[in-house]
């Protein structure tokens, strides 16, 4: 479940600035990838602070590494219960994709998730500082609202603007209402190309 992200750097900045005050500068990538570089916001001597990330982590228990964790049982699972209460941030972005494999076709659509009205979408993320400046991320999930339920049983758990700095400061049991899907983002879905 979002497994691939769409950042396009300008109008992207310039709307984080806007919307929450943060010089925040990042590379447009249409098809940013786990394991790669993503640019999230966190906090920081109660400041809002840009991270640069990189997308996923592998516990040596793991096979393969994990990108996402569920927000239902994010703050008790231990991979991610310290994570979600002492390192929480947002992955500013322009959108996601799925891919839905329609029945009977083996080949899969792939479509574009992204906001309405093109404003960035937020994504919430918890992240782990590793040795040196290494930070990797973990982006979160939910149940998916009924506009994305057909593409994909999960859907990335979305902050709205007006709650960033409470997603970031609050504690870990106070984000209970935030962890289901918001159903006031307005979202376009359309078929991507590639």
């Amino acid at each position: 479940m979002c497994g691939r992200l769409d950042v396009i750097a300008n109008p992207l900045c310039e709307e984080v600035w806007d919307q929450l005050g943060l010089d925040f500068t990042t590379s447009t990538n249409r098809d940013l990838r786990p394991t790669q570089r993503v640019d999230v916001v966190g906090m920081r001597d109660h400041q809002l602070h840009q991270i640069t990330t990189e997308w996923g982590i592998q516990p040596g228990w793991a096979k393969r590494i994990i990108i996402n964790a569920q927000s239902e049982t994010v703050a008790s699972k231990p991979t991610f219960k310290n994570a979600f209460r002492l390192h929480r941030c947002i992955v500013p972005c322009s959108g996601w994709y799925e891919w839905q494999q329609l029945d009977g076709q083996s080949r899969k659509l792939k479509y574009r998730f992204r906001h309405a009205e093109d404003n960035p979408l937020y994504m919430a993320g918890i992240f782990y500082p590793v040795d040196g400046d290494s930070v990797k991320l973990v982006t979160l999930t939910t149940k998916p609202r009924v506009d994305c339920a057909k593409y994909h049983h999960r859907m990335p758990l979305l902050v709205r603007p007006a709650e960033v700095l409470f997603w970031l400061n609050s504690d870990a049991p106070e984000l209970e209402p935030l962890l289901q899907a918001p159903e006031e983002i307005p979202l376009t879905i359309n078929r991507a190309d590639n």
